[in-house]
């Protein structure tokens, strides 16, 4: 299962370092099922985004340890992928950038022909660069920004509604950042994704999990809040919250945590995993999840 991770650290950019990385233990038998790519985006105080990625495990590339030591942001999003759909190359790697906004998925969504005539007929098929689910669903998301003026959280549900009518859907757990904003998608049910609000108060330091680990002393020695989303509970606190089947989230610059659940319960052509081919199945089992911290 692909990993997600989003943090929002308020009006201040701060320094947060990131690795993508397996835990020693699991490293020959885990990692290597999951190394089909990794990805970080952020912005720069411009609200410019800059996104590090690539088609291979994190844990073999010093070009992105380099890169990704010190990274400093008001928006991150991070991704490792497990790929169900798509070869394993740089176009098909995680996060995506459409109209300088950043996304990142985990699950499957099939039927990609009617998904890509809805493309071509709202005019983005032209964003799509490779050959992924994720990206198509993007692009959807982008089309319905760009005629609705601009309202990101009703064009997230306008989007993934005419998804779940109209394809076959295992899951589309999504984080999306502008330079100023997050927002956070769980549906169905499929796969968890957890919230976090931590408060000025508290201890925020370092969070990890097997494959995802996030360091900002300067948010600690700061006392900032911060707004996290994530595959999995990063560390002990037990403030995680599992987001709704259905759920909407969005951070806004001043840390308000909006919920909605504007989706229907389940998707017209839900799919389980029976229903997907070997390597979509693989890719989906929650038996790939691993562990927390």
């Amino acid at each position: 299962m692909c990993r997600l991770f989003g943090m929002h650290a308020g009006h201040h950019p701060v320094k947060a370092t990131f690795w993508l990385l397996t835990a020693p233990d699991s490293l020959a038998q885990q990692s290597r099922r999951e190394a089909d790519g990794f990805g970080i985006g952020v912005y720069d105080r411009e609200g410019r985004p800059s996104v590090v990625k690539a088609p291979i495990a994190a844990y073999e590339d010093k070009a992105f340890a380099a890169e990704a030591r010190d990274v400093e942001s008001i928006t991150f999003i991070a991704h490792v992928r497990y790929a169900s759909t798509g070869g394993d190359v740089k176009t098909n790697t995680h996060p995506f950038e459409q109209d300088n906004r950043l996304l990142a998925h985990n699950g499957v969504v099939e039927d990609l022909d009617l998904l890509d005539s809805r493309l071509q007929q709202l005019g983005v098929m032209d964003l799509v660069k490779g050959d992924t689910d994720s990206e198509r669903v993007f692009a959807l998301i982008t089309a319905e920004i760009r005629t609705n003026g601009g309202d990101v959280g009703a064009a997230i549900a306008s989007a993934l509604g005419w998804v779940a009518e109209n394809c076959r859907l295992f899951a589309v757990n999504i984080i999306l950042t502008d330079a100023a904003n997050l927002w956070a998608v769980r549906y169905p049910d499929t796969h968890p994704l957890y919230v976090l609000e931590l408060g000025e108060e508290d201890q925020h330091s370092g969070m990890k999990t097997q494959r995802i680990s996030v360091t900002s002393q300067q948010l600690s020695d700061e006392r900032r809040a911060a707004v996290l989303l994530a595959t999995e509970r990063m560390d002990d606190n037990p403030n995680w919250r599992l987001m709704d089947p259905g759920e909407i989230l969005h951070v806004t610059p001043a840390l308000e945590v909006k919920s909605s659940h504007p989706l229907p319960p389940s998707p017209r052509h839900r799919l389980t995993l029976a229903d997907l081919d070997e390597r979509a199945a693989s890719s989906q089992s929650p038996q790939s999840a691993g562990s927390t911290a």
